[in-house]
């Protein structure tokens, strides 16, 4: 076999071997490490906390609206004495919140174990440990009765990105609904909402995509493009706005398949234009009038906005439609012409 997308294959491959041989290097110098050096003030702490723990949870730690609603649907949402699952620990903040909010007993999971460890120790901290139990590993690998005792009352799932699906809300629900919740259990959130407009950046795209580089083609880096969405906080970018927002695609947590799929998109545009991408942002209905959202006009939340590229652009007339179609897997959004 030959030729540049084997090549490409094989550079892949290649790439995967060395970082996993990075990985176990530095594994080795760690296994020769004492326990009691690796305090947090050490140097190879911080890089492997900088390298694993993702920067966004203090900026999602410290978004007020997002907290204040989530402690606020869980206080509203949770029967009193209820057993609860809470997928994705990372603070423990949501197990913490549910504790307070009157559970009986608080199982939380969260697949890496830094974050887990943390978790733990923030229980504690908080008098919590023998309500609530931090299980170091994904929601998909827990057994509802070795793990959890029993199916639980109320299933909490804040594992989103800015378009709603990246973080794996959709297998990680769609397991949980089936293994881990009891029949008729309660959903938090119990639907997930995308809207979007018709976009056009030339600063956007320049993000994810290139001709030359003073004089040079480098067009052939477009291979690497992100081909889904990528997140775009689009208030910080020039941009044109082609359409009013339109409803994108809804998903019933407690009830559809929630597999992936797609779905066929009329929008009218508003403008004369060449749209380049569907920007959307989603909607969390949290029960009890509380919706969580991350709108382009919502610059304070942590979350950006979805940019899911067009595969080709497409040129719009103020008061004609516009015909797109969406389709998702279980991790990514894509928009064709």
């Amino acid at each position: 076999m030959s030729g540049t997308p084997y090549r490409l294959g094989a550079v892949l491959l290649e790439s995967l071997a060395r970082e996993m041989s990075a990985l176990a290097e530095e594994t080795s110098v760690l296994l020769r490490t004492s326990a009691e050096s690796l305090t947090p003030d050490a140097d190879i702490f911080a890089h492997i906390a900088r390298r694993n723990v993702p920067r966004w949870h203090f900026a999602m730690l410290n978004d007020t609206a997002r907290n204040e609603a989530l402690v606020t649907s869980l206080e509203r949402g949770i029967p009193s004495g209820a057993r609860v699952l809470d997928i994705g620990s990372g603070s423990g903040l949501l197990a913490i919140a549910a504790a307070r909010a009157g559970a009986g007993r608080v199982f939380t999971c969260e697949m890496n174990p830094l974050l887990a460890e943390v978790a733990r120790n923030i229980v504690d901290a908080h008098g919590l440990s023998d309500v609530i139990t931090v299980i170091g590993r994904p929601s998909t690998e827990l057994d509802a009765e070795r793990d959890l005792g029993g199916p639980v009352d109320v299933l909490v799932s804040e594992i989103v990105d800015c378009g709603l699906i990246g973080e794996g809300l959709l297998p990680s629900v769609r397991h949980a609904r089936e293994h881990l919740l009891t029949p008729g259990g309660i959903m938090l959130p119990s639907v997930g909402r995308l809207r979007g407009q018709l976009a056009s950046s030339d600063a956007v795209l320049r993000l994810n995509q290139v001709t030359a580089a003073s004089g040079i083609d480098v067009s052939l880096m477009n291979m690497l493009a992100t081909r889904g969405h990528f997140p775009v906080r689009l208030h910080t970018w020039p941009h044109r706005l082609l359409s009013e927002s339109v409803p994108v695609v809804t998903f019933d947590l407690a009830r559809d398949a929630l597999q992936p799929g797609q779905s066929d998109l009329t929008i009218p545009a508003t403008a004369d234009g060449e749209a380049q991408a569907l920007v959307v942002w989603f909607e969390l209905d949290m029960g009890h009038g509380i919706v969580l959202s991350n709108p382009p006009d919502h610059p304070e939340s942590h979350w950006m906005q979805g940019w899911i590229p067009l595969d080709k652009p497409v040129p719009t007339k103020a008061g004609e439609p516009v015909s797109l179609r969406l389709s998702w897997s279980d991790f990514s959004l894509r928009v064709r012409v």
